[in-house]
């Protein structure tokens, strides 16, 4: 038996800290399993259809084992660099606190760069834990390039465009994505049955990520596993020294024989890639350790003994290259291959889906995209999430390009092009990120964006001559979501603007109170507004109509932050609103892009705590001043001073009082009070701003989710008030 107490401690704390571990290493395990299922469905089928396609058109009368090195040795090095190097070694170290995509590096900038688009943001907003940037020093090409957003507003502005392009083309390749990997997995009967996968695969969307993965995570391991076995088979049968082909040489070789043709063909090659840029907008749904241990240990090696034996088999068939994937399975396992074939790839579409779904949670948050409903779908993740209008709008486009375009290789070159434009603006973006995040010299930077960006410039020109054969679908696609989302981003900021511009003073309401009649009537009044300080013009149009408001005045600011979460420990900002006889403040409640609006369920009991426990700690840290000094420090009041630390027993009271006051209008009811506001253009305003305010921006208005909708406020305890803004 051991007496020493301290070595009992010392095993103990041994013990739990290696259960942590193992722990630890199971829950990175299992997340990396579920990734299978959702992440890398799209990549995983891609030997379906990239010789085919990359074979298709006048590339067709090259079909010798020279070609077919080339376009081996293209796949392969492509792979390598731009999945393995450029996403899984280099962009998934720049998440943002875990979340990745387009928006999490734009976020990043906005964050190191001031090219923040958000109006209302605070120098509180900067003491977030997620906000927290290293401390570095400041390198000159940073600082110059930081200087020159700040002095230049409207390359902010275009810097955003340019941003909405690339998240416009990732949404585009979440309508491409389900349509040709069905169509390539069912080739011969897929006129039959066309639409029904697609339709199968949204309506499961609403299970959530977590059990989607479970669902499809055993497909895309046996998909995996079986094209692996059969690339080996066919390196073993017909051609064991199709390694050669790997030399870049052949790469030069092909070039040079095929000349305009090969380079036209590379548009092909390129779909080798397709998923990758999903792989890193994923990220949110698992994690970054998951989904490398998935990709390097098990989904790269397996693709590429794909790719090397459907090659051998190739150089021995040429007469099969526009059916090579099933050619070359052997003959005893064909149907239970064809059956896991489609199954996959039903399910390759799954990773793009996700990815949109996270894409558009992100650009509402940012203002970028008319407001709709988000769901949690796991209690672990936060980054799991289903929109159910995303998920229907991206059926119907899906069913619509399915049926008007049923040739895979138009799809195929749709989908080319989306998918490297999209991979060409994340290099730009990371590039950026290098120079101005990392702190890293500039040779660093522009050496990552000439070697990727290069690559990214060469496919997306092969992409772009055929345009004319369904590459046009993708630009039409992207042209329209970048242009709804700038305009709803425009409209937007024109209504903040009109709503700071038009700020009502409190000691003119308040002066002019007995003239007009004002009463307060017993209750919480909660005034929904975007601004952080001062009052909004829906008030004062308020009071002079209806001149009485409640007893306890809350103006209510809900706004995001550029960081993906906040805790629920500092989601609210207090503050008071004019003088202590008023019983009038300020909430501003704190969300970061990747959070869901959730006050509804118990946002109320979460506020009268949160303003009772202001009143009775307010004299602790701050100093009483005249009504006329209130709203300057409503400003910075975020940051206590211990100014006045001694407290007398009559201010203890006089705060009791107060609290308990907002008890009892607690009881008597709270009143949500919404400005319902349409917003148009003025008269001398331009045409094309009267078609974007007038008819888009209303458009969309009309047809989002209203914020009391997404709050699920009660009717019965919904107050709206009509204005009209010309902006």
């Amino acid at each position: 038996m051991n007496n020493n107490p301290s070595q009992e401690n010392v095993e103990t704390e041994g013990i739990s800290s290696k259960n942590v571990k193992n722990e630890s290493y199971r829950s990175v395990l299992m997340l990396a399993y579920q990734s299978l299922g959702v992440v890398y469905g799209d990549l995983s089928t891609s030997p379906l259809y990239v010789y085919k396609t990359t074979f298709s058109g006048k590339l067709s009368l090259h079909e010798n084992d020279e070609e077919i090195y080339g376009v081996l040795s293209f796949i392969f090095w492509t792979f390598t660099l731009i999945a393995l190097f450029k996403y899984v070694f280099i962009v998934m170290s720049a998440d943002d606190n875990g979340e990745g995509g387009t928006f999490a590096l734009y976020s990043l900038l906005c964050r190191h760069a001031r090219l923040c688009i958000l109006p209302n943001q605070e120098p509180a907003d900067e003491k977030l834990s997620a906000y927290e940037m290293k401390e570095s020093l400041e390198t000159r090409p940073s600082a110059a390039l930081k200087s020159f957003f700040q002095l230049h507003p409207s390359f902010r502005k275009g810097f955003l465009v340019f941003v909405l392009f690339g998240t416009s083309m990732a949404i585009g390749d979440g309508v491409l994505t389900p349509a040709i990997s069905v169509l390539s997995a069912v080739s011969g009967v897929k006129h039959k049955i066309t639409g029904l996968h697609e339709i199968g695969l949204f309506s499961l969307q609403h299970c959530g990520t977590h059990k989607v993965a479970f669902m499809f995570a055993p497909i895309i391991t046996t998909w995996l596993v079986s094209i692996s076995v059969i690339g080996m088979y066919n390196i073993i049968k017909w051609n064991p020294r199709i390694y050669h082909a790997l030399s870049p040489v052949y790469m030069l070789k092909f070039l040079h024989s095929t000349g305009v043709e090969g380079w036209i063909s590379l548009g092909g090659v390129v779909l080798s890639i397709t998923g990758v840029e999903a792989m890193f907008a994923d990220l949110g749904h698992f994690s970054t350790l998951s989904i490398k241990i998935a990709f390097t240990f098990l989904v790269y090696p397996s693709l590429i003994l794909a790719y090397l034996g459907e090659a051998a088999f190739l150089s021995k068939h040429h007469e099969d290259i526009q059916r090579s994937f099933y050619k070359a399975i052997p003959e005893a396992v064909f149907w239970p291959v064809f059956v896991v074939a489609t199954f996959a790839s039903v399910v390759g579409s799954q990773a793009v889906i996700s990815a949109t779904f996270s894409l558009v949670n992100q650009c509402c948050a940012l203002n970028c995209f008319p407001h709709v409903k988000t769901m949690h779908t796991s209690n672990q993740i936060c980054g799991q999430i289903y929109i159910p209008e995303v998920n229907w709008m991206l059926m119907c486009l899906c069913l619509a390009v399915t049926i008007g375009l049923r040739d895979t290789n138009m799809l195929g070159h749709a989908y080319g092009l989306a998918v490297t434009i999209v991979m060409f603006v994340s290099t730009c973006l990371m590039a950026l990120v290098i120079l101005i995040v990392w702190k890293q010299r500039l040779i660093g930077a522009i050496a990552f964006f000439m070697f990727f960006g290069s690559i990214e410039l060469l496919y997306i020109s092969a992409s772009i001559s055929k345009v004319h054969k369904g590459g046009w679908i993708p630009v039409v696609l992207s042209i329209l979501f970048m242009c709804s989302m700038y305009t709803w981003y425009y409209g937007t900021m024109k209504k903040h603007e009109y709503d700071d511009e038009n700020k009502v003073s409190m000691n003119r309401i308040l002066s002019s109170g007995p003239s007009l009649g004002i009463v307060r009537v017993p209750g919480i009044g909660l005034i929904y507004t975007s601004l952080v300080s001062g009052v909004p013009a829906v008030f004062g149009h308020f009071v002079t109509t209806l001149p009485a408001f409640h007893q306890v005045l809350v103006f209510v600011c809900i706004k995001y932050v550029q960081v993906p979460h906040i805790d629920e420990e500092h989601r609210l900002l207090i503050t008071r609103v004019g003088s202590k006889e008023c019983n009038m403040f300020r909430c501003v409640v704190r969300y970061g892009y990747r959070d869901l609006l959730q006050e509804n369920y118990d946002f109320e009991n979460r506020l009268v705590f949160s303003l009772m426990q202001y009143v009775e700690t307010e004299d602790q840290f701050w100093k009483p001043m005249t009504p006329c000094e209130y709203e300057p420090l409503e400003q910075s009041s975020y940051e206590y001073k211990a100014m006045n630390t001694a407290v007398d027993d009559r201010e203890k009271s006089t705060h009791s009082e107060e609290a308990m006051l907002i008890m009892r209008a607690k009881e008597s009811g709270v009143t949500y009070i919404f400005g319902h506001c349409s917003v148009k253009a003025k008269k001398s305003s331009s045409i094309l701003k009267k078609l974007g305010i007038d008819i888009v921006y209303a458009f969309l208005n009309q047809n989002c989710r209203e914020p009391e909708a997404l709050l699920n406020v009660p009717h019965t305890s919904l107050l709206e008030v009509g204005m009209v803004y010309y902006v």
